[in-house]
């Protein structure tokens, strides 16, 4: 994990959103204390979460009303959700 004063963080803010990008964990120190901590965001996959629906939602056993939830989970999950708008 690097270490990055806030004075830092600040004159070179778009070099470290580029790090976070590439994985790599930032933290952010005032005065010696640690004020913040900058890390790559979790990617959203609609794709997976339509397989675990798809799996779970014909397991023998699994009442109607949980069934008919999943469907509509199923319904609303979109591929979308993979993408970033801010690389717009």
């Amino acid at each position: 994990m690097r270490v990055v004063t806030a004075s830092e963080a600040s004159r070179n803010f778009s070099a470290v959103l580029d790090e976070a990008e590439h994985g790599e964990t930032i933290m952010v120190t005032r005065s010696g204390r640690r004020v913040a901590v900058i890390m790559p965001a979790p990617r959203a996959n609609g794709e997976a979460l339509r397989e675990v629906f798809s799996r779970w939602g014909s397991r023998a056993g699994v009442d109607e009303q949980f069934a008919a939830d999943v469907a509509g989970a199923r319904e609303t999950a979109s591929t979308e959700w993979d993408s970033d708008p801010w690389l717009e």
